[in-house]
Formats: structure tokens, C-alpha cells, sequence
């Protein structure tokens, strides 16, 4: 009796530490890893903007692997959908930060989804990189803005409709989605345009919501609204509704020779399901086109074209490349220098070391974040829409140009500081 109970009592140590082996186990390889968040709309009306970005992480993640990851660790990205709805990304947010224990979060295209997330960020010390042109108004210690600042994009976009080379617009239409960014963009744009002298009665503002589809009677008043006098369009239209607008203009043949329409939030991916025929000529302003030519945009378009197709991507067949998925890729990197420099994935070290980094962007030059503001210094471009929903560049800045988080347009940013507050 007693060997039997000896051998059962010898079983139960073995079983036990082969459980304590396989729980030590799975600590060791959790601790092998460090997570990645990332926090992009996969459903509803932004996934026709977002979905490739996080693909584009993703991609990133796996090249960084490929070559022995970070601080001898493989990154483990932790990918979630707020689908579009600008309260759950705030969930999502903290989930990711507090349960799956997320050293860094890539996401978000919205202003209104990082005005979500950002009291949660700042709250749990937890960093993000945020990959979209905006409107600015904002700096955190807890955000890295990777996309535009409105001197990056907006100002000189208006400034070249006004120009010889630009038609010499004389009215604007400044039409949008209705949200944070398009009226604090348009209120900046209003501002800038007053100080140039275009009276009020050559503004017309106008907002629809979002996954607006009806266009109709918006293209019919542009129209009556630029015969009186050389107009141009300013869209902040976000998502897929620029689908609808865009069929609407060639519907009722508003040519860009007519009346030009410069977009901030359309690049090559929302033009992929629209006929881009009637829209030849039509503006886009941001830091990247995919037609830019250059070795390291190059090797950038084929290792996306590679991953798109080993991944069977939707839409593979016809890889694109655009301006938040170069902003997403030069963040991640960006990060991963600042994080070897610190030796720590620690948020205030990473921060401190974030400062000045630089790397060799798709868009042809060294970008630069800047050592005080958290935003990357860009060239700025303007391209034209070519027939094949590609864009031909028509305009750009010698350089790259440092951003101006805190608009000059706006009474009273002169007083504040360029960079976060130390909370």
C-alpha cells in the first residue's frame, strides 16, 4: 500500500512540475516578446482608410523580426477593431494598455478617435504614434504625430490654389465631414485666408456627416456658388464618402479645369474603387505620393507589393501605397531606434530618446523627429490625379519643413509652447 501511495505521491510531484515547467514555460516566452498595439478601424465607414495601415504595421513588425526584432525580442502585435466608433477606441485603448500589457499603440485616422484615446494614454503613461495629417491645436507627451501638422498640408495647399500656377482661386468652398478636424482645419483655413483678404462672401463652409452618400445637391450649389468668380475646393471629406462625392462630380461634369478640389484625407487607396477618368486634374496635398521616384520609395513599393501578396491581401493585385501607410512604416522604425537607444521600452525613456531620431523615408528625404515638439519635420507635395488613380506631382517644397503644431492663425497660440507639457 505504502509503494502505491509512494509511486501516486511521486506521480503527482512529476505531474506537478511538468505543470510548474509549462507555466514557467509560457512566462519565459510571454517574456520574449514585446506587444504592439495596434488600434485601427477594420469595419464601418473608416476601414476603407485604415485597414491597410494596419497591415502596414504588421508588415513592419515582420521585417524588424526578420532581422533578430527589438533588444534581442520578437515584437507580438496585439491587433483590434474599434470599428469606426470613436468611444469603443477609447476601450480598446485601455484594453490594450492594462490587459494586454502593450508597450507602444500604433492607430487611429479620426481627430475625434485621438481626442478618444488621449486621456487614456496620457493617464496610464502609455505611448502612441498617430499617422494622419490633422488639424493640429494639440501636443502631448504621449503622442507622436508622424502625419502632418496644417503647415505641412493645408497652408501651402491653399497658397498654390491661389497661385498663377494653381487657377488664382479667388472663392472656396471648404467642404467636410462634420467633426473635429475638418472645422478646426477650415477654421485655421478661414483665418489664413482672411489675412490673404478673400471676404466672407467668398467662403462658403459646408459639413456632412459621416458615411454621407448623397452628393447631389452639395456638387449642384458649388457649381451656382463658382460662377461667381474663380473657385477652388477645399475637402476634408473623411472615409468612404469621398467614393460618392468624387462619382457625383463626374456625374455632373465638374472638371478640375473648372472648378480644381485639393483633398487632405484622399490619397491612391480611396480612389481604388472610384472612376478616376472624369476626376484627371483634381488635387491632393500630403507628404508621399506612391508615384514618387526614388530608390528607397522603390524597395519600400516592392516590399509592400511582396507582403500584399504573400499575405493575399484584398486589392493585392494592384498594390498601393500611400502617405499614412509611410507615416505608420517611418513611426514604427522610429520607434524601434528609440527603444535600442534607450535600451528600455519604458514610455519616458522612449520619449527622451524619440528625440531627434531620424530615418530614411519613402517620400526621398532623411525625416527628422523633432527634438522638442513630437512632430515629424516633412516635405509637403501636391499632386494631380492621373487617369489611373495615380497622382503626378505638380508642386513641392525644397525641403522638409519643420511643424507648426499650434496654428499662427489662431488667436493667442503665439503664447503657447512648442512642446508637451510635462504632466
Amino acid at each position: 500500500m505504502n509503494t502505491s501511495r509512494r509511486q501516486i505521491g511521486k506521480s503527482l510531484t512529476a505531474v506537478a512540475m511538468a505543470v510548474a515547467a509549462l507555466g514557467f514555460s509560457s512566462l519565459a516566452s510571454a517574456a520574449d516578446t514585446i506587444k504592439v498595439g495596434v488600434l485601427h478601424s477594420l469595419s464601418g465607414t473608416m476601414a476603407i482608410s485604415e485597414t491597410v495601415l494596419k497591415d502596414t504595421v504588421l508588415m513592419a513588425i515582420d521585417e524588424i523580426n526578420a532581422k533578430g526584432g527589438v533588444l534581442g525580442k520578437k515584437l507580438e502585435p496585439v491587433v483590434v477593431d474599434p470599428a469606426s466608433n470613436w468611444p469603443l477606441f477609447a476601450e480598446k485603448a485601455k484594453q490594450l494598455i492594462t490587459q494586454d500589457k502593450v508597450v507602444v499603440t500604433f492607430g487611429c485616422w479620426t481627430s475625434v478617435s485621438r481626442k478618444s484615446v488621449l486621456p487614456v494614454f496620457e493617464e496610464l503613461n502609455s505611448l502612441l504614434f498617430y499617422p494622419v495629417q490633422y488639424e493640429g491645436e494639440e501636443l502631448s507627451k504621449n503622442v507622436f504625430y508622424t502625419g502632418a501638422a496644417p503647415n505641412q498640408q493645408a497652408i501651402p495647399a491653399v497658397e498654390y490654389l491661389m497661385s498663377k500656377d494653381g487657377g488664382s482661386a479667388k472663392r472656396f468652398v471648404l467642404l467636410g465631414t462634420d467633426y473635429v478636424y475638418p472645422r478646426t482645419t477650415n477654421k485655421i483655413l478661414r483665418a489664413f485666408l482672411k489675412s490673404k483678404g478673400v471676404k466672407d462672401e467668398d467662403i462658403d463652409e459646408k459639413y456632412t456627416p459621416f458615411g454621407h452618400s448623397d452628393y447631389q445637391t452639395i456638387v449642384a450649389d458649388i457649381k451656382k456658388f463658382a460662377a461667381g468668380g474663380k473657385t477652388a475646393v477645399i475637402s476634408t471629406i473623411n472615409g468612404d464618402s469621398n467614393v460618392p462625392f468624387y462619382k457625383e462630380l463626374g456625374n455632373q461634369g465638374l472638371k478640375a479645369t473648372d472648378v480644381p478640389v485639393v483633398a487632405f484625407s484622399v490619397g491612391e487607396e480611396e480612389l481604388r474603387g472610384v472612376d478616376t477618368k472624369p476626376l484627371v486634374g483634381h488635387l491632393a496635398a500630403w507628404n508621399y505620393f506612391m508615384s514618387i521616384k526614388n530608390p528607397t520609395n522603390d524597395a519600400f513599393k516592392k516590399q509592400w507589393a511582396e507582403y500584399s501578396k504573400a499575405k493575399k491581401l484584398p486589392g493585392a493585385d494592384k498594390p498601393l501605397t500611400n502617405d499614412p501607410m509611410e507615416a505608420t512604416y517611418i513611426g514604427i522604425h522610429m520607434w524601434k531606434q528609440a527603444v535600442e537607444k534607450a535600451k528600455s521600452t519604458d514610455t519616458d525613456k522612449v520619449i527622451a530618446a524619440m528625440a531627434g531620431q531620424t530615418f530614411k523615408a519613402p517620400s526621398g528625404i532623411t525625416s527628422m523627429m523633432d527634438p522638442k515638439n513630437h512632430h515629424l519635420h516633412k516635405s509637403v507635395f501636391i499632386g494631380e490625379i492621373k487617369a489611373d488613380g495615380q497622382f503626378n506631382v505638380v508642386w513641392k517644397t525644397p525641403g522638409p519643413v519643420k511643424a507648426m503644431p499650434w496654428s499662427p492663425y489662431i488667436e493667442g497660440n503665439d503664447k503657447k509652447k512648442d512642446e508637451p507639457e510635462k504632466k
